[in-house]
């Protein structure tokens, strides 16, 4: 039997349980912001990733991501489906430190949530049958791809692009997909219908940022300083965010939402993740702040152009990704983290200009291939619900469930 680290070890099977608690998290701060008709149809569609991701995962998508070198970088090989040659012995090739069983699990966490990150946009629209359909055809042609070229050793990798903890492999990617779906299925019958629950939107935030510091401090894939840096960066980033959201909110509507306070905390958690491991503190409290603006424009931006991403994936995962990941190309310092590079202000031209490019090529591919693939699944199975089921609401309709019982209105 090889000899671990328990601590590198324990730690690692840690933040996997966090990040794994953030799907829960997301399907809480969806289902409070759901109209009282779509809570469950929205909360399912994060729950039963759990289930086929992980089933995916072990059949070909860990192997998809992380074994092998195929079509110039761009994705892995089937040498490792079924966890073909992982044993109680194999070691992680990053880090021999810990178990490669051990990154298996914590990287399927990402893949579960990143397409359930995508449900927010088109809720109470799209039939469960045709998502579980997307479900399966978006990991195999956008999401695998881009965790193999940006983690995988593949393309990008190989470019010099740095994402730590997935500003471009799941925030762009997720958020340019979900501006695809708002634009293929169009816009809801009801747009008026408000949160059911913001204490259950508090709920779902407080889940995702206490699951966030697993999700960007062990990317790291060890404990060392640079584990503890991504932390504080994490929360720092997420606190200034939120309290620059609250602020602009309240200065134009006159009022302090709850409402906008959480979904600036998300907007710098999400906008500070490709950069948590390679910068310094002071550059994460510039990213947060910049975050909570830019990423409150971006839902402006959408409203004004009428597209109804109905809870904001666009504007706070989208943009607060590619924004991050652009910032990264800014402030990344190798002082900070030799693995990683210097940034524009630091001389890094270069490298600057890769982060830029990559994010582009990033939300240009999934926004086309997600609008394609939503096309073609519409051949085999109605996309779009019909407009008596949207009416009378998915969690009826497609499911034959309610949230509550009529007592609770």
């Amino acid at each position: 039997m090889a000899a671990f680290d328990a601590g590198s070890t324990g730690f690692m099977l840690l933040a996997t349980s966090l990040v794994m608690l953030m799907t829960p998290g997301l399907a809480f701060f969806y289902g409070g912001l759901a109209g009282r008709r779509n809570i469950l149809g929205i909360m399912i569609q994060s729950f039963v990733s759990m289930g086929i991701t992980t089933i995916m995962w072990y059949l070909c998508g860990y192997s998809l991501c992380f074994s092998g070198n195929s079509m110039g970088g761009v994705i892995g090989d089937l040498h490792k489906a079924l966890m073909h040659g992982v044993n109680l012995n194999s070691a992680f090739s990053g880090n021999p430190k810990i178990p490669e069983f051990v990154f298996f699990a914590y990287q399927m966490m990402f893949a579960i949530i990143t397409p359930a990150l995508i449900t927010g946009a088109f809720i109470n629209r799209v039939s469960f049958k045709s998502y579980l359909v997307f479900l399966v055809f978006w990991q195999l042609l956008v999401y695998y791809p881009f965790v193999h070229m940006v983690w995988g050793g593949g393309l990008l990798a190989q470019w010099g692009v740095l994402d730590f903890a997935g500003g471009i492999v799941v925030h762009a990617t997720a958020g340019f997909a979900a501006l695809a779906s708002v634009i293929y299925v169009g816009k809801r019958k009801d747009t008026e219908s408000p949160p059911n629950s913001i204490p259950l939107i508090a709920i779902g935030t407080g889940l995702l940022w206490f699951g966030w510091y697993g999700f960007n401090a062990g990317s790291e894939l060890d404990v060392d300083a640079i584990t503890g840096q991504a932390f504080i960066n994490t929360d720092v980033a997420a606190s200034f965010a939120a309290i620059t959201w609250l602020i602009i909110e309240w200065t134009l509507v006159k009022k302090p939402k709850f409402v906008g306070l959480l979904t600036g905390a998300v907007a710098g958690l999400a906008t500070i993740t490709p950069a948590a491991g390679f910068v310094s503190l002071n550059a994460a409290v510039v990213i947060g702040i910049s975050s909570g603006f830019v990423c409150y424009l971006a839902v402006h931006f959408k409203n004004k152009r009428g597209w109804d991403d109905a809870l904001d994936v666009w504007g706070v995962h989208g943009i607060g990704g590619c924004l991050g990941t652009i910032l990264l190309g800014v402030f990344a310092a190798k002082s900070i983290n030799v693995h990683g590079d210097n940034g524009l202000l630091y001389g890094g031209t270069t490298f600057f200009i890769h982060q830029v490019v990559a994010v582009v090529g990033a939300c240009v591919y999934a926004f086309v291939f997600t609008y394609g693939m939503l096309a073609l699944i519409n051949v085999v199975t109605k996309v779009k619900v019909t407009e008596e089921a949207e009416i009378k609401g998915l969690d009826n309709s497609e499911h034959g469930e309610q949230a509550y019982d009529a007592g609770a209105f």
